[in-house]
C-alpha cells in the first residue's frame, strides 16, 4: 500500500540542514564512494528533507520531498544542467541528446523524440515479442541460466532489430559486443568516483579498452547509415534509424552520420540495458513472492492464451505492468539524480547558490516509508488502478520528470511488459532464497550474478 502525501506535510516549512561533517579536501566522497545508496538514505532519515553535504570539494544538497524534486526537475533547462556522467559516456554518447543542453539540446530532442512516440512503438511491438519467444523456444525444463545474461541477450535483440531492422551485418559487427565493453567501463567508473576526476588525456586501461569498443562501434554504426542511406529515407520505416533518417529540424536540416551515430547509441543505451535490468529484479522478486507470480502467470496466460503479446496486449495486461512498476520502484535502474545550479536559485524558497550540485536519490524517495506502506515489500498491488493510496507525484520517478525526463519511458516500459508476459505465460525463473544486493553505477545492477532454474509453467 501507499501512504498519501498530507497537505500539512506538504505545506511545512522547508529547513535547511548540515549533513555529515566528512574530513578536509575530500567531504563525503569516501562515504558516498563506498556505498552510495545507504549514503542517501542516511542523509535523508539523520537530518531530512534539504541536507547539505561535501562531495570533494563540491557543495551539495540532496533533496527528498516530492515536491521540492517536482520544482526541481520543473526547473531543469532553467536553473540547472545536468552533471557530466563522466569521461567514458561521453566516449560512447558524443553530442547526443543525452549530453547536450540549452539550444542544441531542444534541437535535437525534438527530431529524435519522434522515433518513440506510441504509435511508433507499436510498430516495434512485434519484434519485441518475435525476439522473446525465439530466445525463450531454446530454454529446457531445468536448465540453469544467469538470469543477467538471458534478459541481456533478448534486450539485445530487440534494439537491435528495432535500431537497424533486418540487416544482415548486425550479428558479425562486433556492435553487441562493444556495447558490453563500454557499459561495464561507464558503471565502472561512476561506481569507482575516481576516473570522474581524471583529466581527459589520461590514458588508464579502462579507457584504451573504451577507446577500442569505441571504433568497432563506429564502424559498425557508420556501415549501418551506408547502407540506409543508399536506399530512400521512409518516413514512416520500420525501424529507428529509418525514422531518424526521414527527420528534419526546424529549419529543415537532417542528422549528420555524427547525429545518427550518436543517437543510435544512447538509443541502445536507453533501451537494451536500462529494461534487462528492471527484468532481472523483476524475475527475483517474484521467485520470492509465489502469489504474486501465480497472479501473473493466471493474467498472462488467460490474456494470451499462448499466442504472442501484441502492443494492445498492454493495456490488457495490467498487473504485469504493475509488477513492472514496482520492480521499477525497488530497484530503479537510474537511482539518482543529479544537477548543477547554473547561477543563484531556490528550491522551496531555500537559497541554493551557483554551481551546487542538487541531488535526488530514486533509491531513497522509493523506500520512503512516509510514501510507502512497509517500502521494502514487494507489493505490485500498489499500482492498482483501484489502490486505496495511490502513489503521490514524484514519489514514483524511475525516468526522471519535467523537460529532461526520458523521452524512452514508453518504448522501456512496453518492452519490459510484453517480453515479462511472453516468458511468464511459458515458463518461470527460479531462483534460490535471499536477495542478492544491488551495485550502482552507471545503472543498478546486481553485485552479483543471479542464477536460476528454467522451470516450465503448467499450461503454458
Amino acid at each position: 500500500m501507499t501512504a498519501p502525501v498530507d497537505a500539512p506535510l506538504l505545506d511545512a516549512p522547508l529547513r535547511p540542514v548540515a549533513g555529515p561533517r566528512g574530513v578536509p579536501l575530500l567531504g563525503s566522497l569516501a562515504a558516498f564512494g563506498r556505498d552510495p545508496l545507504s549514503f542517501m538514505v542516511r542523509l535523508r532519515e539523520e537530518f531530512g528533507d534539504f541536507v547539505t553535504w561535501r562531495l570533494g570539494p563540491r557543495r551539495c544538497v540532496l533533496l527528498s520531498h516530492p515536491q521540492h524534486i517536482a520544482e526541481l526537475l520543473g526547473a531543469a533547462e532553467r536553473d540547472f544542467q545536468p552533471v557530466d556522467i563522466g569521461w567514458a559516456f561521453h566516449q560512447v554518447a558524443g553530442e547526443s541528446v543525452a549530453v547536450l543542453r540549452g539550444e542544441q539540446w531542444r534541437r535535437k530532442r525534438a527530431v529524435v523524440q519522434p522515433v518513440v512516440r506510441p504509435h511508433r512503438v507499436r510498430g516495434y511491438a512485434p519484434t519485441m515479442a518475435s525476439c522473446t519467444i525465439a530466445h525463450a523456444d531454446g530454454w529446457r525444463e531445468g536448465q540453469r541460466v544467469d538470469v543477467q545474461e538471458e534478459m541481456a541477450a533478448i534486450t539485445q535483440q530487440i534494439v537491435a532489430q528495432t535500431l537497424f531492422g533486418d540487416s544482415p551485418h548486425v550479428q558479425g559487427s562486433g556492435l553487441r559486443q562493444a556495447m558490453a565493453t563500454v557499459q561495464r567501463e561507464i558503471a565502472a567508473e561512476v561506481r569507482g568516483g575516481v576516473g570522474l576526476f581524471l583529466p581527459d588525456w589520461v590514458r588508464t586501461p579502462a579507457r584504451r579498452r573504451v577507446l577500442a569498443a569505441c571504433s568497432v562501434i563506429d564502424q559498425a554504426i557508420n556501415r549501418f547509415i551506408r547502407e540506409r542511406r543508399a536506399q530512400a529515407a521512409e518516413p514512416d520505416g520500420q525501424d529507428m534509424l529509418a525514422t531518424l533518417l526521414a527527420q528534419r529540424d526546424e529549419q529543415g536540416q537532417p542528422l549528420s552520420d555524427a547525429e545518427l551515430r550518436d543517437e543510435a547509441v544512447t538509443l541502445w543505451i536507453g533501451g537494451q540495458e536500462t529494461t534487462a535490468t528492471t527484468l532481472v529484479w523483476a524475475w527475483q522478486e517474484l521467485s520470492g513472492a509465489p502469489q504474486v507470480r501465480a497472479r501473473l502467470t493466471e493474467e498472462v496466460q488467460r490474456v494470451l492464451a499462448g499466442r504472442a503479446p501484441t502492443y494492445e496486449d498492454y493495456d490488457q495486461l495490467p498487473y504485469t505492468r504493475q509488477v513492472v512498476r514496482e520492480a521499477l520502484r525497488l530497484y530503479p535502474p537510474v537511482w539518482t539524480l543529479c544537477v548543477i545550479a547554473r547561477h543563484d536559485t531556490s528550491v522551496g524558497g531555500i537559497p541554493v547558490p551557483a554551481g551546487t550540485m542538487v541531488w535526488a536519490s530514486q533509491w531513497s524517495v522509493h523506500r520512503d516509508p512516509r510514501w510507502f506502506t512497509d517500502p521494502q515489500a514487494f507489493r505490485p498491488e500498489r499500482f492498482a488502478a483501484d489502490a486505496p493510496d495511490p502513489a503521490a507525484d514524484h514519489t514514483w520517478f524511475p525516468f526522471g520528470s519535467g523537460p529532461r525526463a526520458c523521452f524512452g519511458a514508453r518504448f522501456a516500459q512496453v518492452t519490459a511488459v510484453l517480453v515479462l508476459a511472453a516468458l511468464a505465460q511459458r515458463f518461470h525463473l527460479e531462483i534460490p532464497p535471499g536477495r542478492v544486493t544491488p551495485r550502482p553505477g552507471f545503472l543498478l545492477q546486481p553485485a552479483a550474478p543471479i542464477l536460476a532454474t528454467v522451470r516450465e509453467v503448467r499450461g503454458g
